[in-house]
């Protein structure tokens, strides 16, 4: 009776995965998917105190942290990271709990691959910090080995050379002792054959062998069905392809990744060479691909995708341009070879203004049909443009959130209310 083996469990694709406030918030990917996917979770204690929302935040306590640890990193790892964010240029964006998730990515990352050798030091860098140090220990053994295994044959052999040639003279002595030239007692063509225990073999009629050519034809017809590929059994043959491949290929256990839905911290991480994951299937991303606007006119670039105008020209000439950043950190945009300037809008000239008014509004006649030419804003320092602009950040303002950790007061960034007047002095009576 056999003993039962014992069955193990396929190896899981990542070790240890570092999670940012974003997927907590949004759920995405459930937490069943990252249990599945890897074996500890990680996360820092401030991500956790960053979810002010009452449903997420219960959520959150509920689903995430009974298999979440949370875990601070180190003040070097925290140092380290800061500097490499300071030179990619993302460190004024970063807030410290952005910069503790990639302090602690980067301290689990250096203790399970035994030191940074697979990341860079400086943005832009072509290659890696080192060799993996385990390579290094399999060389110095194996060339060990080898001068160990080449002096232990050269004695084997200096010591059983002559033994073994001795020892088969000896058997060819013995066996020729053995043999005996007495004549066979039977026949020739009798001891030609030798005797065995098999049953006679019977003759077949001439109508069962036809019988068997017939099924030897149709075995041979079936062998070369089963090597043809029909529309009845493709899809076996794709199963049975692609089990041969999955079986073939060797799965890699990622050691750390990071999932984050911050552009900043996605662009330090992959300039590090740390491992980023989706937050849709957990496959490692290795291309950033985000969108710019670039000024048309003078070819000026911002990241600030809420502007209008050009900073450089004034001009209302702003495209959005996809670009990506590959995993080397190199920054580049895709343009069309095609691109043809819109110019809607400008086959009729602008109506004018309503003549005897300040404003320019539509009172009656004038400003074109309906008037529609009233309300044009063409320039950032049009009047209208201004006061919309003042008022978002009127709004903005009042909705910030005075307990929030990276909120700054006014006295500290230099930000001042504007009262609208004169201080004015002690009335006089």
């Amino acid at each position: 009776m056999t003993e039962p083996t014992e069955t193990s469990a396929p190896p899981k694709p990542v070790h240890t995965i570092v999670l940012d406030a974003g997927p907590l918030i949004k759920n995405i990917p459930p937490i069943s998917t990252l249990l599945a996917q890897s074996h500890v979770l990680l996360t820092t204690p401030a991500v956790v105190s960053e979810i002010r929302d009452p449903d997420a935040r219960q959520r959150v306590e509920t689903l995430y942290l009974p298999f979440v640890e949370r875990r601070s990193p180190k003040p070097e790892s925290l140092k380290v990271v800061s500097e490499f964010a300071r030179k990619t240029g993302d460190r004024e964006v970063l807030s410290r709990t952005d910069l503790e998730i990639l302090a602690l990515a980067y301290e689990v990352e250096c203790e399970r691959n035994g030191g940074d050798w697979r990341l860079r030091k400086v943005p832009g860098q072509k290659g890696i910090n080192g060799v993996p140090p385990s390579k290094e220990q399999q060389w110095k053994a194996g060339t060990e080995q080898n001068e160990a295994q080449e002096k232990s044959s050269e004695t084997s052999d200096e010591a059983a050379g002559p033994v073994a040639v001795d020892a088969s003279i000896d058997d060819v002595v013995e066996g020729l002792e053995e043999t005996t030239l007495e004549e066979p007692s039977q026949p020739a063509e009798q001891s030609s054959t030798p005797p065995t225990n098999e049953p006679e073999r019977i003759a077949m009629p001439e109508a069962g062998s036809e019988d068997s050519e017939g099924n030897s034809q149709d075995e041979q017809a079936s062998d070369s069905d089963d090597g043809w590929i029909t529309p009845s059994n493709i899809k076996q043959r794709q199963a049975r392809d692609a089990a041969k491949a999955a079986a073939s290929v060797e799965t890699k256990t990622m050691q750390v990744a990071t999932i984050t839905t911050d552009f900043s911290m996605q662009n330090v991480l992959l300039q590090m060479n740390l491992n980023l994951l989706s937050t849709n299937n957990l496959e490692r991303i290795r291309r950033l691909k985000s969108y710019i606007l670039r000024c048309h006119g003078c070819f000026f670039t911002t990241r600030e995708m809420t502007k209008q105008f050009c900073p450089r020209c004034g001009q209302p000439t702003l495209t959005r341009v996809s670009c990506s950043t590959t995993a080397t950190g190199e920054f580049k945009m895709h343009l069309k070879k095609n691109m043809q300037w819109n110019n809607r809008g400008n086959k009729f000239s602008i109506p004018k203004p309503i003549a005897g008014t300040s404003s320019g509004k539509w009172n009656g006649d004038g400003g074109g049909k309906g008037g529609w030419g009233t309300e044009l804003i063409l320039a950032p320092d049009q009047k209208e443009y201004t006061r919309a602009v003042a008022e978002n950040g009127r709004r903005a303002r009042k909705g910030r959130d005075l307990m929030d950790e990276d909120y700054l007061p006014g006295i500290l960034t230099g930000e001042r209310t504007r009262t609208g007047g004169r201080v004015k002095g002690p009335v006089e009576r």
